[in-house]
């Protein structure tokens, strides 16, 4: 933390966004979208003329350049992306269009807390659909959907779909992604018996509404959110199009959006023990880490070295603890970080041509001749 809302990503923790952002843009690519970066500086006109620059308050980071331009820091890009598509997009031969980015949002959070997770500064997906009518956005929306599935499935994450209120973002329908996370500051009703759910609002629910059984209160972090926005950015900010007819429409819209860095914290909300972190596989920095036990012994580290070099070769990316520090030290360490396989090479591996290999999540051991070791390796990480 530099300051409260505001965290610096080290390299581990680097590799380990990259490797999340790489899931969301398969996904998103492989769903018909396309990528876009848009600008974090905006005018704050273009807030005002879609009447949310009251709606976001005190929570937009405002500042006049030395021009004399109102400017903010973006807290989201609704009104930028409108502008865009309205600037660029005038036939219903165009439409329809998914956007994306990958992009750092600022707000400034009366509360910055529980780390990333409500931060100041954080990085977000936020993509947007543009169609002719409500029948195209009922099929985006649904593409949307079924593509945040497959990103927090390849994640490693449990989650939840619940309906809820659009707020401040607008439109008549939204849903919520919730990941189930002790920590979480979001409360949501479930039902074990029929699996109704929703988001918990002031009122206590005792009992489904659906089968009038009783209701779990489970606490969550919100981990994306969707939107069904209409025609509500469309219109103020004058995106339309000329239909078959020649009449001109606004755009209908959609918003679908993302907490990239707050992933992170939920992913490991969801996948640690008490000696630490156990990451997915697809999200892991690395697929295995080699612990040396003496790096004063030249043999242990030519071993060592030369399995690092031929996994990182067949594409098992590969981390090697060559610190000299105690076996102790190491252990413990790469139970910290998380990383899904352990490879441990000491006096005994030297003795014959078998390694042993620990597997982070259940703490498995596995001790068989090199060749065998590698293969299972391989096996493991490659599904």
């Amino acid at each position: 933390m530099l300051m409260a809302g505001a965290y610096s990503y080290l390299p581990l923790g680097l590799k380990i966004l990259e490797n999340i952002q790489e899931i969301i843009r398969q996904e998103m690519d492989a769903s018909g979208a396309a990528q876009l970066l848009l600008p974090a500086l905006q005018p704050q006109e273009l807030w005002l003329k879609s009447g949310r620059d009251c709606d976001m308050g005190e929570v937009m980071i405002r500042f006049v350049d030395r021009r004399g331009r109102n400017v903010c820091l973006g807290p989201t890009h609704e009104e930028v992306i409108t502008d865009l598509v309205g600037k660029n997009v005038s036939s219903y031969k165009q439409l329809p269009l998914i956007l994306y980015q990958i992009q750092t949002k600022f707000r400034d959070e009366i509360r910055p807390r529980f780390g990333v997770v409500r931060a100041c500064e954080f990085i977000m997906k936020d993509a947007y659909s543009f169609d002719k009518d409500e029948a195209g956005l009922d099929k985006n929306y649904k593409t949307m959907h079924a593509a945040y599935k497959k990103i927090f499935k390849r994640c490693g994450l449990n989650f939840l779909t619940v309906e809820a209120d659009p707020g401040v973002m607008g439109g008549n329908k939204s849903d919520e992604f919730m990941a189930p996370a002790e920590s979480g500051e979001d409360l949501v009703f479930s039902c074990p018996k029929c699996k109704f759910t929703k988001t918990a609002d002031a009122a206590r629910e005792e009992t489904c509404p659906k089968c009038n059984d009783k209701l779990d209160t489970i606490n969550t972090i919100e981990i994306g959110h969707i939107f069904k926005l209409g025609t509500k950015y469309t219109s103020t900010l004058g995106a339309n199009y000329l239909d078959a007819t020649g009449k001109l429409k606004p755009i209908i819209m959609g918003c679908y959006g993302i907490g990239v860095s707050r992933l992170m914290a939920a992913i490991i909300e969801q996948n640690h023990d008490d000696e630490g972190i156990i990451l997915p596989n697809e999200i892991s920095p690395y697929d295995v880490i080699i612990i040396a036990l003496d790096v004063t012994d030249n043999k242990i580290m030519e071993k060592s070295q030369s399995i690092c070099e031929e996994l990182n070769q067949s594409g098992i990316h590969t981390l090697f603890d060559d610190r000299d520090e105690r076996a102790g030290v190491k252990f413990k360490d790469a139970d910290l970080l998380g990383i899904p396989l352990q490879i441990i090479i000491g006096k005994e591996s030297l003795k014959s041509d078998n390694l042993e290999l620990k597997i982070r999540r259940n703490h498995e051991k596995i001790i068989k001749p090199k060749a065998d070791i590698l293969k299972e390796i391989k096996s493991l990480v490659n599904g």
